[in-house]
């Protein structure tokens, strides 16, 4: 069909930049050094023509289809292609189908590359998994999600898992360069672009080459040449072309659990600005304040506990205050309890000791409580030898020395900081009551 049209010079010119400067070879491609400089393994193994299935996961722009189609320049194997997104069972099974058959009757190999995988559904990629193991097919796989949570499990296991980063600006600056000189770029256009809008554009862009490239072309594109005929790009320019850039963010996706796991661990990490740029970055991108105010709950009981017993009730108020008021006012909300659970004295002693109680429960044998423990409020209860339970509040100090369960073990353990320090005081009082201090023996 190609042959039989041919694309008018126009239509190609058409094409965005990004397409347009799509590299043909390894050599072209920016960014990706720690797998695609020479001797790294992913290189030798494209150079050799002696892939296995891979799947490439990284950021928008960060270069995955472009080394498919590096692959695909440079294999000697039959290339095929499919898409996540327009992509059925039928039009899978026919690709795969086609492949085995080649294998079978003329021992040539196949390459199949699948955009965006991970919008494949359970049955489509268990599909796949047969002509994989098979050697049918050498699939490459190309998502922006994590594909060890958004792929299925049985294919990650027979493919090579390549991460890709985003491009660094010195990087992105390279190639917009490498685009104004470039035949398949902006070369006919009698073009000057500032360091300082470059620098921009490649701040700008974090790291999404197609992104920067795009911002490029409408900077030159729309920029008025001057009395010399020269399109001479400024930084005003270069902000013209790119305004506003939308935070990298799906909900439910990669970004949605990383951001909420940096947010989560600079809290604990008691760094109260790193905090409070990732909850900026969320409620800029849009994420559910009550999701935010539900994690800083967890978080007041996970990594604060009894060093601060005051952290639980704010988080507790700050979702309630959240659903009352909404966005944007629980921004305020949000930061107060942020700050204030990042700044207070840490613990997970609570946490450690019902994880420890539990792993008991769960592995040993489940002790019976102790008869004098049991309800001893209805008839009958006295004849079943429900009896000898001490009310505390009769004791001095409302404290009564006696077995509460049938083991010595010690889960509890307060920590240093904060009222742990004051718990901690009023255990070992306790202790010093007791006829057999159960915590003096534990720290022996």
């Amino acid at each position: 069909m190609s042959d039989l049209f041919p694309d008018h010079p126009d239509a190609q010119r058409r094409r965005p930049l990004a397409a347009r400067m799509r590299p043909a070879t390894l050599d072209e491609v920016v960014g990706q050094s720690h797998i695609l400089a020479p001797g790294k393994l992913l290189r030798r193994a494209i150079e050799a023509d002696r892939l296995d299935s891979l799947i490439l996961y990284g950021p928008p722009g960060c270069g995955k289809t472009t080394l498919a189609e590096v692959i695909a320049k440079s294999t000697r194997r039959e290339f095929q292609r499919a898409s996540g997104i327009l992509g059925n069972v039928a039009q899978l099974r026919k690709i795969l189908e086609s492949a085995r058959s080649r294998r079978l009757s003329e021992g040539a190999e196949t390459v199949l590359f699948i955009d965006e995988i991970h919008r494949f559904n359970k049955s489509q990629q268990d599909t796949l998994l047969p002509y994989v193991e098979e050697g049918d097919v050498t699939l490459i796989g190309a998502t922006t999600h994590n594909p060890f949570f958004f792929v299925n499990s049985p294919l990650v296991s027979r493919s090579r898992v390549f991460q890709l980063e985003p491009v660094p600006e010195a990087d992105l600056i390279t190639l917009m360069q490498r685009a104004l000189t470039d035949p398949r770029g902006l070369e006919e256009m009698d073009t000057e672009v500032d360091e300082e809008a470059l620098t921009h554009l490649a701040h700008v862009c974090e790291g999404d080459a197609r992104k920067v490239l795009n911002a490029l072309e409408i900077a030159v594109m729309t920029t008025k040449p001057s009395e010399d005929g020269i399109i001479r790009v400024s930084r005003a320019e270069a902000e013209e072309s790119i305004q506003k850039k939308a935070v990298v963010y799906d909900k439910d996706e990669d970004e949605h659990y990383d951001t909420i796991s940096a947010f989560i661990k600079s809290v604990r990490g008691s760094d109260p600005d790193a905090a409070l740029y990732w909850l900026a970055k969320m409620l800029v991108a849009g994420e559910d304040p009550r999701f935010v105010a539900r994690r800083l709950i967890i978080l007041a009981s996970e990594d604060i506990g009894n060093a601060d017993p005051q952290g639980l009730p704010l988080a507790v108020s700050a979702l309630q205050a959240v659903e009352f008021i909404g966005m944007p006012e629980a921004q305020l909300t949000l930061s107060q309890v942020t700050t204030y659970l990042a700044t207070a004295p840490k613990s997970n002693s609570a946490t450690t000791a019902i994880a420890e109680a539990m792993k008991d429960i769960k592995s040993g044998k489940v002790l019976p409580v102790p008869k004098h423990l049991r309800d001893g409020h209805y008839a009958g209860a006295k004849k079943l030898g429900h009896t000898g339970y001490q009310y505390a509040h009769d004791g001095d100090h409302h404290f009564v020395d006696q077995e509460y369960a049938p083991t010595n073990k010690i889960y509890y353990r307060p920590g240093k900081l904060g009222y742990e320090k004051t718990i901690q005081q009023r255990l070992d009082f306790w202790d010093r009551l007791r006829e057999h201090p159960r915590r003096n023996e534990n720290k022996k």
